[in-house]
């Protein structure tokens, strides 16, 4: 357990306020150590090595990413317009788009079943993740959720001397429901059926996280995909593994020009990721961060899904 850990668990979170750390880490830290329930949420663990943008791009661009052991090119999806040319509606982005990915993950792993339920399940847990329902956030919801079904994605893997690739769309099928209100440039989904090769993906590589955790974490989409990648890494360890600025800035920096921009932004949310992870052991260097052994987020005997 981390020091903030510590403080919290022995002053309370008002205690732990009045010592000189972060109150931003604090709080993190105490909404994840309050949330009472034990939820496990799922992830492929391809989305531990590349992941999808924080901001907004142009709709019609293409999102790229690339680390030593994986690329991932997104390509966005298009909307039909009756009598008119389709519509880019862009790739999808940030925390919310991270947060619908998980819950489609997670479901389809804990029903063991293609085919996903999501309006109000979808929306019941959001809440439960802390996302409000309505106004401004319930439209990002929406317009997240049609960005990720109408993209599509691939993987290319590197492993030595041999490479793969997998080339995918995240659902073979889906139920929109029209916004009136909106004159129908929004849509909402009311079930959708994940691509059967994504299925089979996830269901062979799935990394299973903590929903307090992810719950904690709902406004910080790289700091998701730290602890994300912490989940997926550490416990598989055998050894202190040091990684470079460069490969990190890589992975999480996509679009940050500068690697002295990107190193403080980096292990701010390390700090955030770590205030949801306490049993994961780091060191921030000159040169890098170092990881260590540490015992997963959630133990493979508990969640019972073959790896």
């Amino acid at each position: 357990m981390g020091t903030i850990h510590k403080l919290i668990e022995e002053h309370g979170k008002q205690g732990a306020l009045s010592f000189d750390e972060d109150r931003k880490i604090i709080e993190i830290a105490a909404d994840y150590m309050a949330y009472e329930d034990a939820g496990i949420g799922f992830l492929y663990s391809g989305f531990a090595h590349v992941g999808l943008p924080h901001k907004r791009l142009a709709d019609d661009l293409v999102w790229q990413i690339e680390t030593d052991r994986a690329v991932m090119i997104v390509e966005p999806g298009r909307r039909a317009v009756r009598g008119a040319n389709p519509v880019s509606v862009g790739v999808p982005y940030g925390s919310k788009a991270r947060l619908i990915m998980l819950y489609l993950q997670t479901e389809a792993i804990k029903t063991q079943n293609r085919e996903i339920e999501l309006g109000k399940s979808l929306r019941d847990w959001l809440k439960r993740m802390g996302i409000p329902q309505g106004g401004k956030s319930i439209k990002d919801v929406k317009e997240q959720a049609e960005r990720i079904f109408r993209c599509r994605i691939s993987f290319h893997f590197q492993s030595g001397n041999s490479s793969g690739l997998i080339n995918q769309n995240i659902v073979d099928a889906a139920i929109f429901t029209d916004d009136h209100k909106d004159n129908g440039k929004q849509q909402f989904l009311e079930r959708a059926k994940l691509s059967e090769l994504f299925y089979d993906q996830l269901q062979k590589h799935p990394i299973p996280i903590e929903e307090a955790a992810i719950r904690a974490l709902n406004g910080h989409s790289q700091a998701l995909d730290i602890y994300c990648w912490l989940a997926y890494r550490l416990h598989a360890l055998k050894g202190p593994t040091a990684i470079t600025w460069s490969a990190l800035k890589a992975q999480f920096g996509a679009g940050v020009v500068r690697l002295d921009h990107f190193r403080p932004k980096f292990i701010d949310n390390l700090k955030i990721a770590l205030a949801v992870y306490p049993a994961a052991k780091t060191e921030v260097t000159k040169t890098g961060v170092i990881l260590h052994p540490s015992r997963a987020p959630i133990a493979p005997k508990i969640h019972g899904i073959p790896r």
